[in-house]
């Protein structure tokens, strides 16, 4: 029997997928959570196999999560399932340790036996987010201009981004120049949502 656990900040999203694993012989669903930052209790509490994670979820997103079970070094292998089919998000989350990366409207019988895989110690990832990722080469940003790009998604000033990252506005203007010129945008914000767009934040 196969231990999974599940953590997806959607109540309905979350219950669909355990009920449609449950169905399965061969995998259990042990335990649910809401949030990124419940996972690695979670973990040491009911000892999932594998982990079925979402990105996107309060506390700590999908891929902090995976540097935090890294950490951890508890025994369980994760398995990405998002909404959120970007390249950008299945380079980070591969690189961070994900076994499996899988959309959400993946059929249940593909879902159940991705599970199977990422437990034998395969990698499984969705065949259409791979080839655009290898289409679309690795994220050209650096880590600092992820975070000023971060910064100016909501249209935010300069002075306002120095002062949050604790950098000179020079210094900030410098990130968004070259972000801007990597992404091939005229604007700090549309940078920003072209970055976003494609998992690069």
């Amino acid at each position: 029997m196969i231990r999974v656990l599940l953590a997806d900040d959607q109540a309905l999203v979350r219950g669909a997928l355990a009920a449609l694993l449950d169905l399965e012989r061969d995998i259990q669903v042990v335990a649910q959570v809401g949030r990124g930052d419940e996972v690695v209790e979670a973990v040491r509490s009911s000892h999932p196999q594998v982990c079925l994670l979402d990105i996107e979820m309060p506390g700590l997103d999908g891929i902090a999560v995976l540097g935090a079970l890294a950490e951890s070094g508890l025994p369980t292998r994760a398995l990405m399932v998002t909404t959120f089919g970007r390249p950008g998000y299945l380079r980070r989350a591969m690189d961070a340790g994900a076994r499996g990366f899988v959309v959400k409207d993946t059929p249940a019988p593909e879902l159940a036996e991705a599970v199977r895989r990422v437990h034998a110690g395969v990698r499984v990832v969705d065949p259409t987010l791979a080839t655009e990722s290898l289409i679309g080469g690795p994220n050209p940003l650096t880590e600092r201009e992820r975070e000023v790009l971060r910064q100016a998604l909501d249209g935010a000033p300069v002075q306002t981004i120095a002062s949050r990252l604790f950098l000179s506005p020079g210094t900030v203007r410098n990130y968004l120049s070259s972000a801007i010129g990597k992404t091939g945008s005229t604007t700090r914000v549309e940078a920003a949502k072209f970055a976003e767009d494609r998992g690069w934040l």
